[in-house]
């Protein structure tokens, strides 16, 4: 079992039919511990023997390797010393590359199309050693990677590889010319380069040369350039600047040792290379094979059968937000929906399958989906953008440039904003309402239940100009009622910048207000319950604010006048956020407000991973903060 291997060392003394039987084990340690806790499964199955070979072959961390994404990287972690057995749990190790767990990662790694950037800048700096980027072609549809190799190509950089682990995949299945292309031209390159060679030498020595004055070298490489671009990737990535060598089996333990061995320290070329190997994302076991999208990100499941943990069926938010824009898109035909290689995690599959000339994937381009729902909205249609919280920062100048200063009504629908868990600091939504509230013209919104959610999607698709933001958390609606003194608040209608009050008790002039957003109004409304419950005669109204941006101006300063105390939470960084918007409208209004304030949400400091609630508690936003708030407050009156 993996249990019996002894480290780097250990593993360079190994041949090659130990070699393949340490992958079989990577794999089944992989798929045990993943089982367990969750975790990027189909795509670290297809690169462990990818990861077996790069370290067998060169010197990590001397020689760096970066992965690109980080989730390709669970057999490097079990190679370089790390126990998965608590996977992305509280104190285990990370899902992505971490440089505080080991020497042996570079960066942290955990959004697509970085890679060739930073093994280039390592590779410049460090020309006695090999920089290996390691990118899976789902990351080849993001336009940083051409950016990064159109640099590199003219920089020579001949200590730079790029392999790129082609298993036709993302998350969602590729998309693109760009993924259509390399994936086409299958054929046998190494023959081909040895044929190629060999014709040069040839040709250079050729009397009709001479005779003729013809330099046949240079006329060969015009045939063969036209040639190449035909039949072969090589001509693709040569025009960059790059070598390419390939493709060969990526599960191939001796082709793949022998390819890198292979690569010179010392050659004329100094051109980077590219290594093109062909993967089976879920290799080696068999229900990831079948269904990679399923097992890409998957929570803990029987490893015999392949089936999750048997749960309550529990609608979540993304679950709502597609069968939401199914049902606005049947009676409004202009609706489009534009994602970035997240079909199934954005919940648009039913979409898709529905309204399929009106969905557009266009890979992993954040920059241009926001532009192209630019484009789209400027000829009449209605876009709605689905993309994560976290992978929107990527495209803040097209939502200034392209969105908003052209005064567009796209809507953009922020899956996973606040505390995602597990996938840790890349991937928490926890800096969106910052960024975003400092664009003019836009409208932010925050729903804190399923009924808010499809409410605030038909309010931004009918009554609303400009970009409109609609902002949503990972995981399962909340199971609450709206209470104001026993009967069920009735106002579902979106009325313009307006939020409304969810939970009163003993009300009164004097008063302590709580003002929460999204998710954190049913957090809000459950401590104030409860401390009501034990303390009947505390004065407490809760708002669920629904809008971020424009503010409820005119609740919040009715509310300064008659509270004692006011609370903001919210799980987005306190710097720019909810509440700091709560603190310009009150300086800015010119109300001398002398009481106390309290802003719960998100530290000046970046959130790990954990399970979501874990990470509420560990960062203030749960129901004991508030309710040590009010106390606090209180205390402090008397």
């Amino acid at each position: 079992m993996f249990t019996d291997y002894r480290g780097i060392t250990h593993l360079k003394s190994m041949d090659v039919e130990q070699l393949k039987k340490l992958s079989d084990d990577i794999r089944q340690e992989i798929i045990n511990c993943v089982s367990k806790n969750g975790g990027h499964l189909a795509s670290s199955l297809g690169a462990v023997e990818l990861a077996v070979a790069l370290h067998y072959v060169f010197n990590s961390p001397y020689d760096s390797i970066i992965w690109d994404v980080g989730h390709q990287a669970y057999a490097h972690k079990l190679l370089t010393g790390r126990d998965l057995s608590l996977l992305r749990k509280k104190g285990g190790v990370s899902g992505f590359p971490k440089p505080e767990e080991s020497k042996h990662d570079h960066f942290i790694a955990g959004h697509a199309g970085v890679s060739v950037s930073e093994a280039a800048g390592l590779a410049k700096m460090h020309p006695e050693n090999f920089s290996i980027a390691v990118i899976g072609d789902g990351s080849m549809t993001n336009g940083m990677v051409y950016e990064a190799m159109n640099h590199a190509g003219s920089m020579k950089l001949k200590n730079l590889i790029v392999v790129l682990n082609d298993n036709d995949m993302s998350i969602s299945e590729n998309v693109g010319a760009i993924s259509a292309f390399i994936s086409k031209n299958i054929i046998n390159n190494a023959y081909y380069q040895k044929v190629r060679a060999e014709i040069k030498s040839m040709i250079a020595s050729f009397p009709l040369q001479k005779t003729f004055n013809i330099n046949l070298v240079e006329l060969v490489k015009k045939i063969r350039s036209s040639a190449v671009s035909l039949i072969a990737p090589e001509a693709f990535f040569e025009a960059f600047g790059f070598r390419y060598i390939g493709p060969f089996d990526g599960h191939d333990i001796e082709v793949l040792v022998k390819a890198f061995r292979n690569i010179p320290a010392e050659d004329e070329d100094s051109s980077p290379i590219l290594l093109h190997l062909v993967t089976k994302k879920g290799k080696g076991y068999a229900y990831a094979e079948d269904d990679p999208s399923l097992f890409h990100g998957i929570s803990c499941f029987d490893a015999a059968t392949g089936k999750s943990e048997t749960k309550k069926a529990t609608p979540t938010f993304t679950s709502i937000f597609g069968d939401a824009v199914c049902e606005l898109a049947e009676k409004d035909k202009n609706i489009v929906v534009v994602t970035a290689a997240m079909k199934e995690g954005t919940g648009l599959e039913k979409f898709e399958s529905k309204f399929k000339e009106r969905f557009y994937d266009v890979g992993i381009a954040e920059q241009h989906a926001v532009t192209f729902a630019a484009g789209l909205a400027k000829s009449g249609a209605k876009p709605m953008v689905a993309i994560y919280s976290t992978f929107i920062q990527r495209s803040f100048d097209q939502l200034i440039h392209d969105a908003a200063l052209n005064k567009l009504n796209i809507v953009f629908c922020l899956d996973r904003a606040g505390v995602v868990g597990e996938d840790g600091a890349t991937h928490h939504g926890v800096f969106d309402l910052s960024f975003i509230r400092c664009i003019p013209g836009v409208t932010i919104m925050a729903p804190s239940s399923s009924r808010e959610l499809k409410k605030m999607l038909e309010y931004a698709v009918n009554k609303c100009e400009g970009p409109v933001f609609i902002r949503y958390p990972r995981g399962c609606v909340p199971e609450w009622e709206y209470d104001n003194g026993g009967s069920e608040v009735k106002l579902e209608e979106i009325q313009d910048k307006r939020s409304r009050i969810i939970f009163e008790n003993n009300h009164s002039k004097d008063h302590l207000t709580i003002f929460a957003a999204g998710y954190s109004a049913y957090v809000a409304m459950t401590a104030a319950k409860e401390f009501c419950k034990e303390f009947p005669g505390v004065p407490i109204r809760v708002y669920d604010s629904r809008f971020i941006k424009p503010l409820d101006r005119d609740s919040i300063l009715d509310e300064l006048s008659q509270s004692f105390g006011i609370i903001t939470i919210e799980e987005n960084a306190l710097c720019g956020g909810f509440g700091s918007a709560v603190l310009e409208l009150i300086c800015d209004s010119g109300v001398k407000y002398g009481k106390q304030i309290k802003r719960l949400g998100i530290g000046d400091a970046f959130v790990g991973h954990a399970g979501q609630n874990e990470l509420r508690i560990d960062q203030g936003v749960d129901v004991e903060a508030v309710k040590n708030a009010i106390k606090s407050i209180l205390e402090q009156r008397i």
